[in-house]
């Protein structure tokens, strides 16, 4: 009895350890899904960019796993993510799928994540909700009300009390337009009027119309990075700068990755946001040098810095788990991580899996003949104001 007793949990333990043989020789794979064609192409282009650009500096094997890269094109449509991710999951066997550029496409992939216990690291999308819509969803980009909000708090304090809010209508628009109108009235200022502009093809001049017939203090905008130089030209040549309305908003109008192609007329917008490429620190000056030099000189962004730092997240989980990790064990990994990125300290909340960081006010300026997004103030350590 005793002996065969003994000779099954002698299978037992080789059986075990030859399964986490095996699993360390499998390659660790990561399912990129970005938009690298379409309308959205430059956030895919940028966390491509900044993905790349860590595993070079970090080196592709992690605790005895070969890390693989599967990048995946998405044009920003959301039954495309969905396909991928299934086919990436179900088809490759990736351990991770990661990216999402934008709201509708994170919110594609999460059933899929759920349903197979599959980590999804967020990049990009910021719609407050994102999160929780998954237990396997966590985030290291940012959420529009640790933004607006904070943007909102500012103003006030600074005797700015009178706004009207225009932002592009969908789940990123709505979140900003709502954290920003709540802060402010319970602040003490006011907001006299609440604009949306449809995603497809804006045409901003009837919106900026209103704004100057309603003459506020200052306007507050949320549209994507791309459309925010269009909106930049056209507050300019309507005047609304002359007629004394400040133009401030969330960082994606100010974009760091086409912040010189606005000119002039991006010179003195305040924005709130949680990374620019002139962010003071050792780190970011060696993040934006490598990154520059690794692709043409292009400047990083807000999605770069998240493409980055989510995959120091990876990298750390797969660290802390042995190379064993999957599933549940690795999001348990996450849970918790702190660590300096080229933004200042962040934090993935241990509860929520969303990101805590530092929140900058910052300042459009010419320096060394370019344009730049100065910080001239901070809040620490934000969460999302919602959870």
């Amino acid at each position: 009895m005793n002996k065969r007793f003994f000779l099954g949990a002698a299978v037992c333990v080789m059986t075990a350890l030859s399964a986490s043989a095996m699993a360390q020789s499998e390659p660790f794979r990561v399912g990129l899904i970005l938009p690298m064609t379409g309308p959205f192409a430059s956030t895919g282009r940028q966390i491509d960019a900044a993905v790349k650009l860590f595993v070079s500096q970090h080196g592709s094997t992690v605790a005895g796993r070969k890390v693989e890269l599967l990048l995946r094109d998405d044009a920003g449509v959301p039954d495309t993510t969905k396909r991928l991710a299934q086919e990436l999951v179900i088809n490759d066997k990736v351990n991770v799928i990661a990216g999402f550029g934008l709201t509708p496409s994170a919110l594609a992939a999460g059933p899929i994540a759920t349903q197979s216990r599959t980590p999804a690291v967020i990049m990009a999308a910021a719609t407050s909700s994102v999160v929780a819509s998954s237990p396997f969803f966590v985030r290291t980009s940012y959420t529009l009300p640790q933004s607006a909000m904070t943007m909102a708090d500012w103003a006030v304090k600074n005797k700015i009390t009178k706004f009207v809010t225009l932002v592009s209508d969908y789940g990123p628009g709505i979140d900003a337009e709502k954290s920003f109108v709540e802060k402010v009235n319970a602040s003490g200022g006011q907001v006299l009027a609440e604009l949306r502009v449809p995603m497809r093809n804006p045409d901003f001049a009837p919106f900026l119309q209103k704004v100057r017939d309603v003459s506020p203090q200052a306007l507050f905008v949320f549209v994507p990075s791309g459309p925010g130089a269009a909106l930049m030209k056209q507050f300019t040549e309507r005047g609304l700068n002359t007629a004394g309305i400040k133009l401030i908003g969330d960082g994606g109008i100010t974009d760091d990755d086409l912040l010189n192609d606005m000119g002039d007329a991006a010179l003195g917008v305040v924005t709130a946001f949680h990374y620019s490429a002139a962010h003071d620190s050792a780190l970011n000056r060696k993040f934006v040098a490598e990154f520059g030099a690794a692709n043409k000189g292009m400047r990083p962004n807000f999605m770069a810095v998240g493409g980055y730092d989510g995959m120091q997240v990876i990298y750390t989980a797969l660290e802390k788990t042995k190379g064993l990790g999957q599933g549940q064990a690795l999001i348990d990994a996450m849970k918790g991580l702190s660590f300096e990125s080229p933004r200042g300290p962040i934090t993935i909340d241990a509860q929520t899996r969303d990101i805590v960081q530092d929140v900058y006010i910052r300042k459009v300026e010419r320096r060394d003949g370019q344009l730049y997004n100065v910080e001239i103030d901070k809040a620490r350590a934000v969460k999302d104001p919602g959870k």
